[in-house]
């Protein structure tokens, strides 16, 4: 198995709800370690610059302005198989398709509003981890 990072944000209804502690302790239990975290609130320039993959897809404004409505969580998780293991703990990004004991499935009120973003390969975590964090800024925890 493979030693990871992948990008997670606990996104503004999250934080909104106090769900931080709870998708944190998914994370623990899963066997990944937080290895830099920070709040912030994203202007809608900083949300289209990370989601500019999806500038052409209807869903991008609304995207947009609602990862701009509030604060955010951005961490950097480590482990074996990072992405694949968060993106299980998430489940489908739809709550309703998403299976009960994920974040989403258990947490998440709509498809918009649904907890947390993780990157979706090992390419796209590097990526998103240098828009928001230095190398300085990351923590190892584990070898």
């Amino acid at each position: 198995m493979a030693l990871e990072r992948t990008l997670s944000i606990v996104k503004p209804d999250g934080v909104q709800k106090n769900l931080i502690g709870e998708v944190y302790r998914r994370f623990e239990q899963a066997g990944l370690k937080i290895v830099a975290a920070r709040m912030m609130h994203l202007s809608l320039a900083q949300a289209e610059g990370f989601y500019a993959v999806h500038r052409e897809r209807p869903f991008f404004k609304d995207l947009t302005k609602y990862m701009s409505s509030g604060p955010v969580i951005v961490q950097v998780l480590e482990g074996e198989n990072a992405v694949a293991k968060n993106r299980e703990l998430m489940g489908a990004t739809d709550p309703k398709k998403a299976d009960k004991g994920t974040i989403r499935g258990d947490l998440a009120a709509s498809i918009e509003e649904n907890v947390a973003h993780g990157s979706d390969s090992a390419e796209n975590a590097k990526i998103e981890i240098a828009y928001f964090f230095a190398a300085a800024d990351i923590c190892p925890r584990t070898r």
